[in-house]
């Protein structure tokens, strides 16, 4: 298990981060933090990091996090 996961209780985002993600990936939800949350933890979710930030391939959407605030910096659907 990776550290994301492992601190999963740590995964927050900003009020700019929630119209951010909601935006980009018209989303529909007024919790977008639980979401999120849900998505990393699918079982399909491919979670991999890059220098500071962990990268969460799912459900055609990436979704990328800061590696050590594990703050939700931004989504977007996947190309």
């Amino acid at each position: 298990m990776n550290d994301l996961l492992q601190n999963i209780n740590k995964v927050h985002t900003t009020p700019m981060g929630v119209d951010r993600i909601k935006k980009n990936l018209s989303l529909d939800t007024d919790d977008v933090v639980m979401w999120c949350i849900e998505k990393i933890q699918s079982p399909t979710a491919i979670i991999t990091r890059t220098a500071k930030n962990w990268y969460v391939e799912v459900d055609k959407c990436i979704l990328t996090v800061n590696a050590y605030s594990y703050t939700i910096i931004t989504a977007h659907k996947n190309k």
